[in-house]
């Protein structure tokens, strides 16, 4: 605990926290819309506004978010008004910002530049009071929108049409998520920085989604793993002296991984026990009966046979007489089910 002791550690902990809990409940509608790079294209949008702060020797945090709103603005009207398809538009956006930025920083003084590197990968041990204020003001507006607007956000993320034939005013909603993607890129820039921020919106959010039942619980638990992996890679970014924005998103990453692998294992697992199911169930030469040389194991209303360390029972079905395996090993959702189905 000693990271405690010291002023830094503990803004960078507070900013990691509200940077892990906001990026993930904005994510998570990308995801569902699959535009999980809108993240990346603002976040090249609100270079431009870092440089336009560089540039003027003002706050570059306010003039990030101000561009980074107005892009997210500009990109959903150019989607829903002109003959520009979405990608399009999101590529135009995020090489623009980029030529924009690079342009207008090669205008500053050389010295005004150098914290550059502090937005493009994050910088957290440099946040500040102020900082920390503004972000704190940053995710309480974005946690608030989300509580309120929630459910609409969703219907227009999973089905614009069907959001649109019941009368919800998609493009006013689809503006006020861009708008949020925006303020999630400025809040989370001097934590993770402006080229890694979309890893943090969207990886947890792709975690959650492997695992939960519903939107709502994706949403939760997308919230929960990106605290996790904010607060754990800042602490281990303390330890190791490696940068924390890296740090986070690899941890992310390592999540992602061991979720997907254990998810398709399961699947393999359940996959196989099913075929081996209906192998049994297809064709079973030998017919169980009292002295058929198998032991008998009661098993509620009717006996079962221990054949082969499975226990198989016959039933009547109209083609004939057919075997089911419901034994110690089988899974017990399948138990309950051939349980069920006598």
């Amino acid at each position: 605990m000693e990271i405690l002791e010291y002023g830094f550690m503990q803004r960078a902990l507070l900013a990691s926290l509200m940077v892990g809990l906001v990026a993930p409940a904005v994510g998570i509608f990308l995801v569902q819309r699959r535009l999980s790079l809108l993240g990346d294209g603002l976040g090249h949008v609100a270079l431009t506004g870092v440089a336009i702060g560089v540039l003027t020797s003002t706050a570059p945090v306010g003039a990030a978010l101000v561009a980074a709103v107005l892009g997210a603005v500009l990109i959903e009207l150019v989607r829903a008004r002109g003959r520009t398809s979405g990608d399009v538009a999101l590529a135009v956006l995020f090489y623009g910002g980029i030529a924009g930025g690079v342009v207008l920083l090669s205008l500053a003084p050389r010295g005004q530049a150098t914290n550059l590197e502090a937005y493009l990968f994050g910088a957290i041990t440099t946040t500040s009071s102020g900082d920390l204020a503004v972000f704190a003001v940053i995710a309480l507006c974005v946690l608030l929108v989300v509580g309120l607007l929630g459910q609409r956000l969703y219907a227009v993320s999973d089905d614009e049409e069907y959001a649109r034939a019941v009368g919800l005013p998609v493009l006013a909603l689809n503006i006020v998520l861009a708008a949020l993607v925006a303020c999630t890129v400025v809040l989370s820039m001097r934590v993770v920085g402006l080229l890694l921020i979309s890893a943090l919106m969207i990886v947890p959010s792709a975690v959650a989604q492997l695992l939960a039942r519903s939107f709502r619980q994706a949403l939760y638990l997308a919230c929960s793993i990106g605290l996790v992996v904010s607060v754990s890679g800042t602490t281990a970014s303390y330890y190791t002296g490696t940068p924390s924005g890296g740090t986070i998103v690899l941890l992310a990453i390592a999540l992602f991984l061991l979720v997907a692998a254990a998810v398709a294992l399961r699947e393999a697992t359940a996959r196989r026990r099913h075929r081996r199911r209906g192998e049994v169930h297809a064709a079973h030469p030998h017919e169980h009966g009292p002295g058929c040389g198998h032991q008998a194991v009661p098993h509620g209303d009717h006996v079962d046979y221990d054949h082969d360390g499975h226990l198989h029972a016959p039933h009547l079905t109209g083609t004939g007489v057919h075997y089911d395996e419901h034994g110690t090993d089988a899974a017990p959702a399948d138990r309950a089910a051939t349980e069920g189905a006598r």
